[in-house]
């Protein structure tokens, strides 16, 4: 594909993508890029309702008064949920948002087709051969796959190329990113979306390089060529999977947010090289946090322990926190700008609600911040962890990052995604409103049975609970919410993947015409339309009274948790 050559006001000369023009944001789209985009969003798509269905059944089984599966097929749906969720839903559409963010906002052509054949064909026959493996009976190892239990050879292979082939999407989008720098294909330093992709692509290899490291040899083992590896080491580098690969998905998630507050309300971020920053220490100090899985483990030293679950880890918790300040401030800023200005939160009841694009980008913000930020550097603490490890808490925690966090906010950008990209207008716009709600709220319900559950002992999976017998009433209630929010949260998730299927089938097509508007926020007639610099103090002073709610909840949750440590161990 050739490009062409246009030159700039200042006489530089750049190469142009000569893809189709995107009838909504003027943008570029590359062809290749375009094809590869559907693929790896549909894939993902398919994963995300077979581990949805997954955690329904889970869902019902946790609730002890439905206790749906025997225990065999518990804990064969807890591996295959696992595994579908946290991996494949997740890598595919990364893939897919990777593909998007080097080639659009950067104007430029994706590297290369070939490459991206042989990652999407890579990623798809692993996933496939590790979900056929565990409906076979072979693979019942959960998620973690900690030795000394062994799943069939497939089991592993599939996950090596898994992580193989999206280390290869990673190489190509790396490779886009050099020659559109090499073709001068836009001006300026890189969009923030771009960059905030970028972030997550560094730590992808890193992740997916644990994965290779820690797969192969027990692929090998399970081939019965080498000896078993080390169930310690197996659990140390794991993590650095397991864990990380939810850091990829943070990254990913707050460019997601700076988008879709972009698209959605034509915020613009306060101060570029404070949020660059911000993803820079994700990069450095986010792998550190993975830590807090071996808390209890014996064989890794105190002082290792508290340094990964403090001073340094504190450097990643700092950078979320400026991503949690700067999106919703930049929303406020904006809104303001277009006459918003009255009281403290007038600009937020205001925004576009019933706009799914901002209504789910903006409860992933709140449930990963309040649910998840605050959680999980709590359970991270060392002391703290070990009345919540291997407790319902820890899911409750990752609930409300990897599902009401990132799933959400990926949801979110199919709603603009899928009419910019394959040209498709969403049918069943009523059910696509009502949709974020729906599946924020299930998931946030669910989390918070867990987490109450967890709190009074309930074992993590643990296929029931009754067998102990020390289990009252507040157990079952709180296990019943978990059903009840899995049944909700299911709702919404198949609400998502039907509109999808659906546009894709039955939508009106929006080629040479710009999208169907969801509802974006537009200026108050006859408001004034004033700039607010960044020395207006009073443009951020509702995001300013939210942090401090925020700040005012983890003092009172960190604190209450350790009152629960010091009731373990009364002074006498």
């Amino acid at each position: 594909m050739s490009s062409i050559v246009q030159t700039l006001a200042d006489g530089t000369k750049r190469l142009v993508n000569p893809g189709r023009v995107c009838a909504t944001t003027g943008l570029s789209v590359c062809s290749t890029a375009q094809r590869f985009i559907k693929l790896n969003a549909v894939a993902a798509v398919v994963f995300l309702l077979v581990g949805g269905v997954a955690a329904l059944l889970l869902a019902l089984t946790r609730w002890q008064t439905v206790h749906l599966l025997n225990a065999e097929w518990f804990y064969r749906i807890v591996t295959l949920h696992g595994l579908n969720m946290l991996i494949f839903w997740i890598l595919f559409m990364e893939v897919a948002i990777l593909y998007f963010t080097c080639t659009t906002p950067l104007n430029s052509k994706l590297f290369s087709k070939g490459v991206a054949w042989t990652s999407f064909g890579m990623m798809l026959t692993g996933a496939v051969m590790v979900d056929v493996v565990i409906f076979k009976g072979q693979g019942d190892v959960m998620m973690t796959s900690y030795l000394p239990l062994l799943a069939h050879p497939a089991f592993y292979f599939g996950i090596i190329l898994v992580a193989v082939g999206t280390l290869i999407g990673v190489f190509n989008f790396f490779a886009t990113l050099y020659i559109a720098r090499r073709d001068k294909t836009y001006e300026g330093s890189m969009p923030l979306v771009t960059f905030g992709a970028l972030a997550a692509a560094i730590i992808a290899v890193v992740t997916l390089l644990h994965g290779a490291i820690v797969m192969i040899p027990t692929f090998s083992y399970s081939m019965g060529w080498t000896p078993q590896p080390d169930p310690m080491w197996y659990r140390l580098i794991w993590w650095g999977l397991g864990h990380q690969s939810q850091q990829v998905n943070v990254c990913a998630m707050v460019a997601c947010w700076y988008f879709l507050a972009s698209v959605t309300t034509g915020a613009r971020p306060l101060n570029e090289a404070v949020c660059r920053t911000a993803f820079v220490l994700y990069v450095l100090f986010i792998n550190l946090a993975s830590a807090h899985h071996l808390l209890v483990d014996p064989g890794i030293g105190a002082t290792w322990k508290i340094w990964n679950t403090s001073y340094a880890m504190y450097l990643a918790v700092l950078a979320s926190m400026i991503h949690g300040f700067t999106v919703p401030a930049s929303v406020e800023v904006a809104m303001r700008e277009k006459g918003y200005v009255r009281g403290l939160f007038g600009w937020l009841t205001s925004a576009p609600w019933g706009n799914p694009g901002f209504s789910g980008f903006f409860l992933s913000l709140v449930i990963f911040g309040f649910g998840g930020g605050i959680t999980g550097v709590t359970l991270g603490t060392q002391q703290i962890n070990i009345i919540a490890h291997n407790t319902l808490r820890i899911p409750g925690h990752f609930h409300v990052t990897v599902v009401g966090g990132t799933t959400l906010a990926f949801m979110a950008l199919a709603y603009y995604v899928i009419p910019l990209i394959f040209e498709k207008d969403f049918i069943g716009r009523k059910f696509a409103r009502v949709q974020p709600y729906l599946f924020g709220g299930g998931i946030t319900m669910l989390a918070i049975g867990m987490s109450f559950a967890g709190s009074m002992g309930v074992p993590r999976r643990s296929w029931d609970i009754d067998i102990a017998g020390v289990y009252g009433p507040a157990a079952h209630l709180m296990l019943g919410l978990v059903g009840i929010g899995g049944i909700i949260a299911f709702t919404g998730l198949l609400i998502f993947v039907l509109l999808c299927v659906g546009t894709l089938l039955f939508g009106a097509s929006t080629e040479g015409r710009a999208m169907t508007d969801w509802g974006v926020a537009k200026s108050v007639t006859g408001a004034p339309t004033a700039q607010l610099g960044e020395h207006d103090h009073s443009a951020t002073k509702g995001t300013f009274v939210l942090t401090l709610i925020f700040l005012t909840c983890f003092a009172v949750y960190y604190f209450a948790n350790w009152k629960a440590l010091a009731d373990v161990w009364p002074v006498r």
